[in-house]
């Protein structure tokens, strides 16, 4: 009776506190549904001015109804970028990546690059009626017959993911008028692209000319993203076209990228595309670096490095996201490899420093604004009706990702923004980049974050998102809001405002938090959006076949019809003590299964670290300290 006694008292317990747990929820839901109605007008209202239709001639400054878009339609269309202070306009898309300002082209008038970007903004905000002059217009006008030199990354990001995301949105926005002219316009484009690759790698150029092809004498250094950030737009534009130059082209790159990691399943920075060798050992998951010099601050010795288009940060997220796109499983091997590195070698607690890809050795502990996209990948969702997964993160680390997210926002909460780079090992901005150009990363993660942790595991921690969002759009508006739209930040320290505003503010940064607070743009369909904010829609047509359910040694994403399972490297607990499965309502246990020496499972040597119940195999210390199936073999 003692027993049974025990264990009414206990479902009584749990009981009362599922219901008190459910009247939270249920509260915390209510009060933030009307928060964020709140917020999207708030959003909304970064955009919105005023709507005064005088004229379908966009030159017309009356016609104005975003403030950061219709500024740049009334003062700098139809050239590239807005100068919001000044009220001016930049021809920029061959400055783009472009630090020594080098082999500017003389007669270049721009190529509508903030239009072009703005599209599927149109489209996720509602604006049809603007989407619709776009298209008409840039079908009319866009010509890519120009002398000028271009970053075939930036080119590709902006102007070519622009195109093809709203090609496909037009097809379905604009039915029996839409004659298919931005995918003419892509195609041009992506023809052009295609003489970067003639090189003895197949790893294509970093600058092509858009009238003459790669120029006598170019340079053959080029970055991991460079060539490895391709596949998306490039097979895309296969898919829709049934060229498969394309896809061919940036795959062919990306496996010989891959082929050049090293032992530990690391890669550099920097490369040459002539020789296939790499330039720059040093790598992280951010923006790279070159040192430029060393100098002394406070007895303190720093390096002074100069930033540029050399990164890793997009090579990373495209191997996840093209295989969500196209189903490729060699995307998914190759990522999870990589992913399981960059954890053992780059992180440390929630920041991730840069390491030499040869030795695993920490080089610069810093942070970079780009890192900031990190959590995002690690939180986003694999839930459609292509895959037929349980609504799970790609990596499955929330939690992973919740800690680094939050040591971001940490850091922007300390400058009132987001600065370029910071130094973590000595607590300091860097001397030099001290500026925060409206870059999206934080706000793309919190999106993620607030799209992965919808469920009720995650309902208490849910609206903390919302409320890092709403930070977020204060800060914009209180900092970096002009009468002309929105300047970048020269100096967090002081705010003084520099005279640009890039395109991505109107591709990435306001897209996705007006998404954290109105999703319904992703109510009908699933996407994949690139890293410039652009989405592509996840089909079966463009599968060569569907994905396996695949279970991995870290993470599991399983059919619906199977028990939810969670990941080991996020939750920092051995698989067989959270993930027993069950047979005919009995639990299995792993017969191999070794637990690690601690609960906690943190670790100073592999010594530490037990045998793994599902795969048989030997656990490892990583450099964070915590104990995983590390290593792949």
């Amino acid at each position: 009776m003692k027993i049974r006694g025990s264990w009414t008292a206990i479902l009584l317990t749990l009981l009362i506190s599922t219901t008190i747990i459910d009247s939270v929820t249920a509260g915390v839901n209510l009060r933030w549904a009307s928060k964020r109605k709140v917020m999207r007008e708030k959003v909304r209202k970064m955009l919105k001015t005023t709507f005064v239709l005088v004229t379908m001639d966009f030159s017309f400054p009356s016609f104005r109804f975003y403030h950061a878009y219709d500024n740049y339609m009334a003062y700098a269309f139809p050239h590239d970028e807005l100068k919001p202070l000044s009220k001016s306009f930049t021809n920029s898309l061959s400055e783009l990546g472009n630090l020594k300002l080098e082999h500017l082209p003389q007669n270049y008038n721009g190529s509508a690059l903030s239009l072009i970007e703005s599209l599927s903004s149109l489209v996720i905000l509602g604006n049809q009626t603007e989407f619709r002059r776009a298209v008409s217009w840039l079908s009319e006008n866009l010509n890519f017959d120009v002398d000028a030199r271009v970053n075939l990354f930036e080119c590709n990001i902006r102007v070519l993911g622009g195109l093809v995301s709203a090609h496909i949105l037009a097809t379905r926005l604009l039915q029996g008028t839409y004659e298919n002219q931005l995918l003419v316009l892509a195609e041009d484009l992506g023809g052009r692209f295609l003489r970067a690759f003639d090189t003895p790698t197949g790893l294509p150029y970093a600058w092509i000319n858009l009238k003459h092809g790669v120029m006598e004498h170019e340079t053959t250094e080029t970055s991991t993203s460079g060539c490895g950030s391709l596949i998306l737009e490039m097979g895309a534009l296969s898919q829709l076209t049934g060229d498969s130059r394309y896809e061919s082209a940036a795959l062919r790159a990306l496996r010989k990228l891959w082929s050049m990691r090293s032992s530990l399943n690391l890669l550099g920075t920097t490369l040459d595309v002539a020789t296939g060798e790499w330039i720059e050992h040093s790598s992280g998951i951010g923006a790279g670096a070159t040192l430029d010099q060393i100098f002394l601050l406070n007895n303190i010795i720093l390096y002074l490095m100069c930033l540029s288009t050399v990164g890793v940060d997009s090579f990373y997220e495209y191997l996840i996201k093209a295989y969500i796109l196209f189903g490729r499983e060699e995307l998914w091997r190759m990522f999870h490899s990589a992913y399981l590195a960059v954890q053992k070698y780059f992180r440390h607690g929630p920041w991730y420093h840069e390491a030499d890809m040869r030795t695993g050795k920490a080089t610069y502990w810093q942070l970079t604004s780009l890192q900031a996209f990190w959590p995002g990948v690690q939180a986003s969702h694999i839930e459609d009706q292509i895959f037929v997964y349980v609504k799970q993160v790609l990596v499955g680390d929330i939690s992973s990702a919740n800690l680094s997210h939050r040591e971001f926002v940490h850091v922007w909460e300390k400058f009132g923004v987001l600065p370029e780079r910071y130094l973590l090992d000595h607590q300091m901005l860097h001397p030099t980049e001290k500026y925060y150009p409206l870059r999206p990363e934080l706000a793309e993660s919190t999106f993620y974050l607030y799209q992965a942790t919808k469920g009720l595991t995650y309902a208490l921690l849910n609206p903390w998102y919302m409320e890092v969002g709403e930070s977020i759009i204060n800060a914009l508006n209180s900092y970096t809001k002009v009468e002309g739209g929105f300047a970048s930040v020269k100096d967090v320290t002081t705010m003084q405002l520099e005279d640009h505003q890039h395109s991505f503010f109107l591709s990435e940064t306001c897209k996705y938090l007006y998404l954290l607070f109105d999703d319904s743009f992703l109510v009908d369909w699933n996407y994949v959006f690139t890293t410039e904010g652009h989405p592509l829609p996840v089909t079966s047509e463009w599968h060569e076949r569907l994905p396996e359910a695949y279970i991995s040694t870290n993470w599991t994403s399983l059919p619906l019809n199977q028990a939810r399972q969670g990941s080991a490297m996020s939750k920092q607990v051995c698989p067989a003590l959270a993930l027993n499965s069950r047979h005919n309502g009995q639990q299995i246990e792993s017969a191999c299964h070794i637990p690690d020496a601690r609960v906690d499972h943190r670790c100073y040597t592999d010594e530490d670290c037990g045998v793994d119940s599902s795969t048989c195999r030997q656990r490892s210390c990583s450099i964070a300290g915590y104990c995983g199936l590390w290593l792949l073999f």
